[in-house]
């Protein structure tokens, strides 16, 4: 088992956490009596005893000070290049307690950000990226504005702005709210299904996310020919890349070079259990167990050269069917509204969405599960 030490941190004024000198948060494996007993502002490190049971014990600043980071800097530094480490490496306390993501690229998020990097999130569907994205938005506490550009059917009045007419004005043309976005110092700008957007948004976005240009075109103003992004903006965009994506078109690699890409992992069944449980406390943690295995299968069969499924359960549609069960949803109701849909029907026998049923069986104690299935396939089943 690798060494880990810890320090003790107060969260709020009740409230204490166990994280290590890389930031990540180990309070899920020491009980909140043991923080107390070590106490705030003091370290501790994982032992195993001989029964391979881990227990924490007391350890010194210098024991902590030998796992720190690698100082690859001099000491002597500006004070602005201290103020940016300093928030770099205090990462860990603006990450949300529901946001699963790995403890380093929630870093190097921090420090993109910190740097003024265009940043790209990519990912399955339904992995978490548009979270992050907002919680970065969140952490960094700066105004913030946000574009779901899969959704924008005109990227010109999106991006740019609109040429009106009315008899008191005559022909007059007025900016979009994405010109107020860049022209705001500081702001950090969400740019969401970046790759669902029509080319026409890539082509108008080249110059505002080039590091040598950072510049507007707005044809139709009068006068005004170009607009210059803002001191400090940091444009943060998500994007599914990939042909498995539905209208997902395959974006020019000029676009993507201007972005620092940092990917979002699918979520473990652990992992899913621990946000499933975060996020609905009281639902039956067999139930919880039960939907994150599901979607883990689902996504190991996705993810195989020769597996029976196209699609996968996603952790968006897994939050989903969790919230319907604390709603009084049954696991097997909740797949015939939430899961079953997501996948074809076409095959009969052997569709996925009858693969899907199968599985549903093997999560399903009491046998109801059989009630999802049709004549045709209750007859197969018993064959």
């Amino acid at each position: 088992m690798n060494t880990v030490i810890v320090k003790i941190e107060a969260v709020g004024t009740s409230r204490t956490r166990a994280v290590d000198a890389h930031g990540k948060d180990y309070s899920h494996e020491m009980p909140s009596y043991k923080r107390k007993q070590i106490g705030v502002g003091n370290y501790a490190v994982r032992k195993e005893g001989s029964t391979g049971r881990t227990f924490w014990r007391n350890a010194s600043k210098a024991d902590w000070d030998a796992t720190a980071p690698v100082v690859t800097t001099t000491d002597d530094i500006s004070e602005d290049h201290k103020a940016v480490l300093d928030f770099i490496h205090s990462s860990y306390k603006l990450k949300p307690k529901g946001l699963i993501m790995n403890e380093i690229k929630w870093k190097y998020l921090i420090r993109s950000a910190a740097r003024g990097k265009n940043i790209m999130m990519t990912g399955p569907a339904g992995c978490g990226k548009t979270m992050a994205a907002k919680s970065l938005v969140d952490a960094l506490d700066r105004p913030n504005f946000y574009f779901n550009l899969g959704a924008t059917q005109d990227p010109r009045a999106t991006l740019i702005g609109n040429v009106h007419y009315n008899k008191a004005k005559g022909t007059y043309f007025s900016e979009s709210l994405f010109v107020k976005a860049i022209t705001t110092e500081n702001s950090v700008i969400l740019l969401d299904e970046l790759s669902r957007a029509h080319p026409d948004a890539w082509n108008i976005l080249m110059t505002v996310l080039d590091e040598g240009q950072r510049y507007l075109r707005l044809d139709e103003a009068e006068g005004q020919s170009t607009v210059n992004v803002a001191k400090g903006v940091t444009f943060v965009a998500t994007a599914n890349i990939g042909n498995e994506y539905t209208s997902t078109r395959v974006m020019d690699r000029a676009l993507v070079d201007r972005f620092t890409n940092i990917e979002m992992d699918v979520l473990t069944d652990t992992d899913e259990v621990k946000l499933l449980s975060m996020l609905y406390p009281n639902v039956k943690e067999d139930l919880i167990n039960n939907v994150a295995e599901l979607a883990w299968v689902t996504r190991v069969e996705a993810g195989a050269d020769e597996g029976k499924l196209s699609n996968h359960i996603s952790t968006r549609a897994t939050v989903e069917i969790a919230g319907l069960i604390y709603d009084g949803f049954t696991l097997n109701e909740a797949a015939e509204v939430a899961i079953l849909p997501r996948f074809d029907a076409a095959g009969g026998l052997e569709s996925e969405r009858t693969f899907v049923k199968q599985l549903l069986q093997k999560y399903t104690s009491d046998g109801s599960a059989e009630e999802l299935f049709t004549d045709a396939e209750a007859g197969e089943e018993a064959a």
